[in-house]
């Protein structure tokens, strides 16, 4: 017996278009009719006017991590961050979320390295269990500066649901930190370094940049290319940087840092991302590009929660109201459509027939859009 389900009276958001009072019908997970018209049907949902939004897809969140590690010293358990993580993804409309996980990092004896292992397992073992709203997919963020990274990124290519792996130089003076003023102001506040610590981390970072940063950059590739395995650049800042993503074969362009690095990117066929932080706050914590900036000159394609998984939905309802030339229906391509098929996952982020019914009701209080109920693949998770 196939299940069904109809949702009335709702605001409809489509790829291209905004059906108000529409109805829609969900048959087995899919979504088989859009309607204009009103539904007839007695048991049919009704959404009292409110949103109707594809379920939001997030490419790229290192918002697990703090829920492994909710203060210094403090490791909780891993079934139950990974829960409290997934609740609040899927609370933020999320309905498919890539974790974004730090393979390598900066420092010795990082949090993120002695957690790594166990943040995956634990994610896939609940998903195994069936016990996450979202679906969570996995994001290999590939710091290549240090040293042992290949060792730890093989392994994880044979996982089926790795779908993003990205490209990450964390080098004092370029990229994110193009100014050293800023490299120096978020990383002595992060680490709580005196002057002449600062210092020489700084210079420990160049050196191992220089060792192991070409070296490691190429054999991510080369795998990457082995496995057809999707892969993005992150804080691209020049031409230079974007010529070396666009022979690499990069198909996502994470939070460029400039306007030029940003335009490159799409003329070179990259889908351009920028974080929903930067959109919320009206600009970067960096200091580089804003978001605002690029939307209006038409150059973003791709929102992300980076660290707050609200931001997605309250950027793409900000968007139209701070730009004149974005509509509402290209706002939400932006945290749904745009993201999902740019790393292949075309079943999914539009509201039409043939495609998942993860769908997500928001209604909007004082300019806030607020989510009220999520669901996955026809089945209501929240």
């Amino acid at each position: 017996m196939n299940a069904e389900m109809i949702i009335r009276n709702a605001r409809i958001i489509g790829r291209d278009a905004e059906i108000s009072g529409g109805s829609l019908k969900v048959v087995d997970g899919l979504i088989t009719a859009v309607d204009a018209g009103a539904s007839a049907v007695s048991a049919a949902i009704d959404f009292e006017g409110d949103y109707l939004l594809p379920g939001l897809v997030e490419l790229h969140t290192d918002n697990l991590e703090k829920h492994f590690a909710p203060r210094p010293g403090v490791r909780w358990p891993s079934r139950l961050a990974v829960l409290s993580h997934d609740a609040q993804i899927a609370a933020a409309g999320i309905t498919t979320v890539l974790d974004a996980v730090a393979v390598g990092d900066v420092r010795d004896g990082a949090v993120r390295m002695d957690i790594l292992r166990e943040m995956i397992a634990a994610i896939d073992a609940a998903q195994q269990a069936g016990i996450l709203r979202a679906e969570h997919l996995l994001h290999l963020r590939c710091e290549i500066s240090f040293k042992d990274l290949m060792a730890l990124v093989e392994p994880m290519t044979e996982l089926d649901w790795l779908k993003l792996i990205s490209i990450m130089d964390h080098t004092p003076g370029q990229r994110q930190f193009v100014n050293p003023v800023k490299y120096r102001e978020y990383y002595q506040g992060k680490y709580g370094m005196s002057d002449e610590q600062m210092d020489r981390f700084m210079n420990d970072q160049i050196a191992a940049a220089a060792a192991n940063g070409g070296r490691n950059r190429r054999a991510v590739v080369e795998l990457c290319r082995a496995k057809g395995l999707p892969l993005a650049s992150h804080d691209d800042a020049t031409a230079e940087h974007v010529a070396e993503a666009a022979a690499d074969g990069m198909v996502v362009a994470e939070f460029p840092t400039t306007l030029e690095a940003a335009a490159l990117s799409r003329r070179n066929g990259m889908k351009v991302m920028m974080g929903g932080p930067n959109v919320v706050r009206g600009g970067s914590h960096s200091g580089n590009i804003s978001a605002r900036k690029l939307a209006e000159m038409g150059e973003l394609d791709i929102i992300s929660s980076d660290y707050v998984p609200s931001s997605l939905l309250h950027s793409a309802f900000l968007l139209p109201q701070q730009v004149p030339g974005i509509s509402l229906p290209a706002a939400i391509a932006m945290v749904a459509a745009n993201p999902a098929e740019s790393i292949g996952l075309m079943d999914r982020g539009v509201l039409e027939p043939g495609r998942r019914a993860d769908m997500i009701r928001v209604s909007v209080v004082e300019d806030t859009p607020v989510v009220r109920s999520v669901w996955r693949a026809g089945q209501r998770v929240m």
